[in-house]
């Protein structure tokens, strides 16, 4: 890719309009895509506007939306360019460019829409927010059951240019009612005079307009096709949903799940894109919550200040007893929210997972224990440090307690993301620091509480 790059800059710099053009349209639209992505904004624009009518179409719906976003504003500048542009995306990628745009922007652009364009996006535009609707696209391809073979393939000569796939051909009654979807394979290899009645069996997966888009991603993920029929709640076929706009969603949904995951809000624009204090305002409102919540770590430890000064080598293992904690409950966290994500696991199996993570908690920290005891008594043996007479006792309260802050790890690692599903929340704002956080108050206490126990009061 880079050889092409500085071919076409060295035409571009020597102006060599004609043969730029020529070499441009050669190249496939995510090649265009990727040269546009690395290139800055002027020079995307020149080899944009030289682009094929087609070609244009197929790679703008390739570009990420910031690019999408710069050549749109560019080409204003240019209406009749601009309105074909807008005339030939895809309905689906059309309203997903639309929606990432302010109001009074989008309406522009909508009124330079053609009557059936315009009607269609304003359909689409209509559903709820991150609905199956805003994600279908009305071009697909629709026959009826009394067709015959030849019949069908005449109509998909007619009207499948614009569809967005040709591989699922999908059966309606004269009312627009879903029947079945077939695939092109079985056309093709039905003799001529059948009739699409005699070769469809009623067996079809379809998606409701009004459900949420992960509906849609599971259904993918679990029926391995590459289209799905979009319904109204009477059954009327209302559009299509193709597999790469759902890894599109998908992989937003991902991004959002990991910046949350992370401790902070999702981005809405690429990091290279989003303003410094845009970062700020994401990142400030977790910080600062906890940073309220490690203040409460600074209290547990005044308030067990009299032990700490008491036996001065307590304060040696505090980061290891409350890093373990933390670490194994975002470990814990972490597996079942993807688990919950891949809805390998539901809400009912909470019982189940609660008692597999405190059987593992107990093993790993055990493991964590043992490691603890044998440093302690290396580093007492060996004269490294002093931890003075009670040593053993303090190597067996590190040990002690190491296994009860990694169970209460996993188990509140696990637990959070289940709770905020039954509150209807995001699971994925069990994120690691929050974890972290609260089983850092809870393992000082842990601590020093079998501190005194057998150590203080000795």
């Amino acid at each position: 890719m880079k050889e092409i790059q500085v071919k076409l800059r060295a035409l571009r710099n020597e102006k060599q309009y004609k043969s730029l053009k020529f070499e441009l349209n050669l190249l496939d639209p995510i090649q265009i895509a990727e040269l546009i992505e690395n290139s800055d904004k002027e020079e995307s624009i020149i080899y944009f506007r030289l682009l094929s009518r087609e070609l244009a179409k197929e790679s703008f719906q390739q570009l990420s939306y910031d690019n999408q976003e710069e050549i749109i504003y560019e080409l204003d500048k240019n209406k009749h360019r601009l309105i074909d542009l807008l005339n030939d995306l895809d309905p689906d990628d059309r309203t997903a460019f639309f929606e990432e745009l302010p109001e009074e922007v989008s309406q522009k652009f909508i009124r330079l829409l053609s009557e059936e364009e315009r009607k269609i996006t304003n359909l689409l535009l209509g559903y709820p927010e991150d609905s199956i609707g805003r994600l279908m696209t009305t071009d697909y391809v629709a026959v009826k059951p009394y067709f015959s073979i030849n019949d069908t393939l005449e109509h998909i000569r007619k009207y499948g240019k614009d569809s967005e796939t040709l591989n699922v051909i999908y059966i309606v009654d004269n009312k627009g009612k879903l029947i079945d979807d077939i695939r092109i394979k079985e056309i093709l290899l039905s003799p001529p005079e059948t009739l699409i009645s005699e070769i469809y069996d009623n067996k079809y997966i379809s998606l409701n307009a009004f459900d949420d888009q992960e509906v849609a991603i599971n259904k993918f993920q679990d029926y391995d096709r590459v289209a799905l029929p979009v319904v109204d709640g009477k059954g009327i076929l209302l559009g299509i949903v193709t597999i790469d706009d759902v890894m599109d969603v998908a992989e937003e949904e991902s991004t959002e799940d990991f910046h949350r995951f992370g401790g902070a809000e999702g981005l809405d624009l690429s990091y290279t894109k989003t303003s410094l204090f845009e970062l700020i305002r994401k990142r400030a409102s977790w910080l600062v919550l906890l940073f309220f919540g490690e203040m409460l770590t600074a209290s547990a430890m005044g308030f067990f200040e009299g032990q700490i000064q008491k036996v001065i080598a307590l304060a040696l293992f505090i980061p290891l007893v409350i890093s373990s904690g933390g670490n194994s409950g975002s470990q814990a966290a972490s597996l079942i929210i993807r688990s919950l994500a891949l809805e390998e696991l539901k809400l009912k199996n909470w019982w189940t997972v609660m008692k597999k993570e405190l059987l593992t908690g107990f093993f790993l920290g055990l493991i964590l224990g043992i490691i603890g005891f044998i440093r302690i008594v290396i580093w007492q043996t060996a004269k490294f440090y002093d931890y003075g007479e009670h040593w053993v006792t303090m190597g067996l309260t590190v040990s002690i307690t190491l296994v009860f802050v990694v169970m209460w790890g996993t188990l509140s690692g696990s637990m959070i993301p289940f709770v905020l599903k039954l509150f209807k929340l995001d699971p994925a704002t069990a994120s690691a620091p929050f974890v972290a956080t609260l089983v850092d108050v809870s393992g000082l206490v842990i601590y020093f509480s079998f501190a005194s126990l057998f150590i203080v009061n000795m």
